[in-house]
């Protein structure tokens, strides 16, 4: 095992890349042994952008390259001392956001916030999806959080960084609990997730809807099971998605399918199946986001696409940058979801005239914010008089 700064690494890849491909490497940027990922959306665990160096593993000719064991999902606890998030973009619709999970046991290969895990001095790789944070005084934190005087009540976002019903929340069910405290306030909430889990909380989220506190979002990509599959690899499958929306519909929750992210040249050839089959489940709102490369997800978004669909590689790359002005990600307000030039244009137009052909979008839900009463239970700091 060898350190070399970042500098160094890349002219080690290049003059050594033919050799060392497809070596069992960790740390490197490198892919990583296929059987060792099996079941992970990365095929590659660089080293977060803020340590000052990667370890590289490589053969020194005494066949001593040692073997690593596969990446198994480790769960560390993290004591956070705030759980809402607060954000001032002008571009999205909600001004805070909680995260009861860091890192996602999914493993979109695309997922926008893999660069967050170098903050933990992780891989946005495999480690993103493999070694995760839990936040189980999340619940305490936001009883506590919205019981101060002069707090302001808005829609609180909860799925938009991480997913809040990922394989993890089955044990942890710190999410459960967090909407238990929301319940209890009548404090409006919006809730965006890949996964059939969900529906486990219909009965929460059902009695809130009924009070016009609460919506959610299944996000579905594609509709392929085969691209699902490599995709996003520990998600719900496509079909159990629909199923889910299906059901929180029935159960009278506002249900919304989001095309998040739409690929230029892999998945957006499917948006009108896409919307006709989440109005047949009972959706009534749609809505898009273009990919987003951000940092680190453009190597790891790269490596899948040229393991995966080699073939398709240049052309997905040159109609994505064809509408980031020929990079790879644009992050200016405004255009980072849905891109600019013609072909962002034609994927804005079939998406609008698909959903008014079938009858979405034409009312927005609109959540309460009137009848929230600040929690008084345990942990919560009493008024003096």
């Amino acid at each position: 095992m060898q350190d070399v700064s970042h500098a160094d690494r890349a002219a080690f890849a290049t003059a050594n890349g033919v050799e060392i491909a497809n070596q069992l490497i960790d740390g490197s940027g490198l892919r990583v042994d296929r059987m060792r990922r099996r079941g992970r959306g990365a095929g590659i665990n660089p080293t977060g952008r803020y340590e000052p160096f990667a370890r590289v593993a490589f053969d020194d000719g005494w066949n001593s390259l040692e073997e690593l064991p596969p990446f198994k999902t480790e769960v560390q606890v993290e004591a956070p001392k705030t759980i809402i998030t607060r954000n001032s973009s002008p571009d999205i619709s909600f001004d805070r956001s909680i995260n009861p999970y860091r890192g996602c046991e999914h493993g979109c290969v695309y997922c926008f916030a893999r660069p967050t895990h170098a903050y933990m001095g992780m891989s946005p790789g495999l480690d993103f999806e493999s070694k995760l944070f839990a936040k189980p005084n999340a619940a305490e934190l936001l009883e506590r959080e919205l019981s101060k005087p002069g707090y302001e009540v808005r829609s609180i976002a909860i799925g938009t960084n991480t997913d809040p019903y990922q394989p993890v929340e089955k044990t942890w069910r710190i999410m459960r609990e967090v909407l238990e405290v929301l319940e209890a306030a009548n404090h409006p909430v919006g809730i965006v997730t890949k996964s059939a889990l969900v529906t486990r909380d219909i009965d929460i989220l059902s009695r809130m809807a009924a009070k016009g506190l609460a919506k959610v979002a299944l996000s579905v990509t594609t509709l392929d099971r085969s691209l699902a599959r490599t995709m996003e690899p520990r998600a719900a499958t496509p079909a159990k998605r629909l199923e889910a929306v299906k059901a929180l519909s029935e159960a009278g929750i506002p249900a919304m399918v989001m095309m998040a992210p739409i690929i230029p040249g892999l998945t957006d050839s499917e948006i009108e199946r896409i919307l006709d089959s989440a109005q047949s489940a009972g959706a009534r709102e749609v809505g898009y986001v273009l990919l987003r490369l951000p940092l680190e997800v453009s190597p790891l978004f790269k490596e899948w696409l040229l393991r995966h669909y080699p073939n398709r590689y240049r052309h997905v790359l040159s109609l994505l940058r064809s509408m980031r002005d020929g990079k790879d990600y644009d992050a200016e307000w405004g255009k980072r979801m849905r891109g600019t030039g013609p072909y962002a244009f034609q994927i804005r137009r079939r998406f609008e005239m698909t959903a008014r052909r079938l009858g979405l979008n034409e009312a927005r839900t609109k959540l309460r914010c009137d009848l929230f009463t600040p929690p008084r239970g345990t942990g919560v700091q009493l008024a003096l008089l």
